[in-house]
């Protein structure tokens, strides 16, 4: 099993995918942003710094799965808390014109490298809930983000797995949901990720899903 995490900014894509490794017994792979060294200066000016920000995840994303995903693969299941063709969204955010089509083709070509997860897990949250998210982390370099990009950011991650991604998507509304806190909030996740992908056991609905907890495949 490969299973993907994806959502917008302060969603807790991490956490989840940590809670989630013991309960399917599979191996980690987290993107790794810390080290990109235009981040921060991102945030405080991303038309200056959108094309280097872009271009040093697209190559650390590509690296790190081209290694990563097969040699975890041969030797069971994989959750991972981003995906390759993320990077490409926030491309089509941030950047236009040259840039856009220089970025474009490279991800192109390096994509054409990497395996679709079999899953991948969308939590979606609404704008507010994401930027309070982010606040109680407080970490330094996303405390410039503005609401108004995180908000177009929400929106063309709605309109990329409506329209555009290829893969199979299960989506969550995540707004009521404290996974890091209330086991039966994992539970009712863990068990929509074994019905999406059939592996047993799981139930048809949790008891708990009629308060509003639910989702849409």
């Amino acid at each position: 099993m490969y299973l993907a995490i994806e959502g917008v900014i302060g969603v807790g894509k991490t956490s989840l995918a940590r809670l989630l490794q013991p309960i399917f017994q599979a191996e980690l792979l987290l993107e790794v942003f810390e080290e990109n060294p235009f981040l921060a200066k991102f945030y405080a000016d991303r038309k200056r710094y959108a094309f280097q920000t872009q271009i040093f995840f697209l190559l650390s994303r590509y690296r790190q799965q081209r290694e990563a995903i097969p040699s975890a693969l041969a030797h069971g299941s994989l959750i991972a808390d981003y995906t390759f063709d993320k990077d490409a969204l926030f491309a089509r955010l941030n950047l236009e014109g040259d840039e856009l089509e220089t970025y474009s083709l490279l991800h192109q070509a390096l994509g054409e490298r990497i395996p679709i997860p079999d899953l991948t897990l969308y939590l979606r949250v609404e704008t507010d809930v994401a930027m309070q998210r982010i606040a109680m982390r407080d970490r330094a370099f996303e405390r410039n983000i503005e609401r108004g990009y995180l908000e177009d950011l929400n929106q063309a991650y709605d309109s990329f797995f409506a329209h555009q991604y290829s893969g199979t998507v299960l989506t969550i509304e995540a707004d009521a949901l404290d996974f890091v806190a209330r086991v039966e909030h994992l539970a009712y996740i863990s068990n929509r990720i074994r019905g999406a992908l059939g592996i047993s056991p799981f139930q048809p609905e949790l008891p708990f899903r009629s308060a509003g907890l639910g989702g849409s495949a």
